[in-house]
């Protein structure tokens, strides 16, 4: 059986993509089926993807500093769309306190710059493993509580 579907994506200008092609990869060598949209993608573009490709968690890598507004945008963008179910989580350059704002803004997780990627890979895998629970009417799975930064530089 195939891992959920994960769409990693790179909104706004940000052209680096060498950390989203790790972790795309990290999650694909997991099991999960991952679809990545290449950099420089609009919000609009993201979502009309995410929705297309039935994903069950978009990835945002945003290593810009527009993190809280490109979040934002996103999550309103899906629930727009009639796809709050779908999860947001983000990773990259965000210090540790702009994680709370990232939560209160609808993200399901964050994942700092440094996070180690089997601990990035458990937690995605418990929150694709929640959200299917909660699609099959098996109790009201809570969100899983955001992963803690780590310590470890990558």
């Amino acid at each position: 059986m195939a891992g959920a579907r994960i769409l990693v994506a790179k909104p706004g200008l940000d052209g680096h993509d060498r950390g989203a092609k790790i972790v795309a990869r990290a999650l694909r060598d997991a099991g999960f089926e991952v679809i990545f949209t290449g950099i420089r993608q609009r919000i609009d573009d993201i979502v009309a993807t995410a929705v297309q490709e039935d994903v069950a968690v978009v990835g945002l890598s945003i290593l810009s500093g527009a993190h809280l507004a490109l979040t934002r945008r996103t999550v309103e963008a899906l629930r727009a769309a009639g796809a709050e179910d779908i999860a947001v989580v983000v990773g990259g350059t965000v210090p540790a306190g702009d994680v709370p704002r990232l939560l209160d803004a609808g993200a399901a997780a964050v994942f700092p710059t440094g996070v180690p990627l089997d601990e990035l890979v458990h937690n995605v895998r418990k929150l694709t493993a929640q959200a299917d629970a909660a699609a099959l009417g098996l109790g009201g799975a809570a969100p899983p509580a955001p992963p803690a930064p780590s310590d470890r530089a990558v």
